[in-house]
């Protein structure tokens, strides 16, 4: 996935489409993630996405559902996010 993407718009499962806003792309152990949070809503919550490629190249985005996966996508998020607060004071 481009590193420049600002916003993406997703279907949910009723067919809807929703639109995000994407707040950062980490790459870790040569696996690539998303983090979005929903365009126009104030919320605190995030929502990891991994990056995969399916049958036909294209990149497409899955919930991370393992448990250790997501403690891991989360803890290098809040480490980005904690080194750019340190580096604002």
């Amino acid at each position: 996935m481009d590193n420049t993407v600002e916003s993406i718009t997703l279907t949910d499962e009723n067919g809807e489409n929703i639109e995000f806003d994407v707040v950062t792309k980490l790459d870790i152990q040569d696996k690539e993630y998303v983090i979005v949070v929903p365009k126009d809503e104030e919320t605190d919550e995030a929502i990891a996405l991994k990056i995969i490629s399916n049958e036909s190249g294209k990149d497409i985005l899955v919930t991370v559902d393992d448990d250790d996966e997501f403690a891991i996508v989360a803890e290098a998020y809040e480490s980005l996010f904690a080194e750019e607060d340190s580096e604002l004071n």
